[in-house]
């Protein structure tokens, strides 16, 4: 399970200013089981205009497939400082990311969604694999995904 820390979290721009503004989130991520290299995943936060608001953490570390992440890419303009220090290793097929971090009260039931692009090398890309907006009534429930994601889930 990974945590962010305040410090690194605030660096998404998506942590509130103090944790009364602020409420515990664990993303979970379930890959497929597919014949592969390890997945590259990225989840980040739009608004309900679909702009783009903050990545949240990077699972792949070799900036060099980043670009492979095209939804997140053109989104975030693929700017390196917006992973530097929420990244992690890349997920195996069968395999579940786990990451809680303090997210801004005001993201939920705000009109914005978490998505999910995934890639896995010599392999097809999924933009937009996992589209869940962040609503109370969202929690707990899984959503699948359209690519490499068998199940997106939030839990507050």
């Amino acid at each position: 399970m990974k945590i962010l820390t305040p410090a690194l979290a605030a660096a998404t721009a998506l942590v509130a200013p103090t944790l009364a503004d602020a409420r515990q989130i664990t993303f979970e991520t379930t890959i497929k089981s597919y014949g592969g290299d390890g997945a590259y995943v990225v989840l980040y936060v739009v608004d309900s205009a679909g702009a783009y608001q903050g990545t949240l953490w990077m699972a792949g570390g070799k900036a060099k497939y980043y670009r492979h992440l095209s939804d997140w890419q053109r989104a975030s303009g693929g700017s390196i400082a917006e992973v530097d220090g929420i990244t992690g290793a890349s997920v195996g097929a069968g395999r579940t990311l786990t990451i809680t971090l303090d997210l801004a009260d005001t993201l939920i039931d705000g009109g914005f969604d978490v998505r999910v692009d995934t890639a896995v090398e010599d392999m097809r890309d999924n933009p937009s694999d996992v589209v869940a907006p962040l609503t109370t009534a969202g929690n707990g429930k899984p959503v699948a995904g359209r690519g490499y994601v068998e199940s997106f889930t939030y839990s507050f």
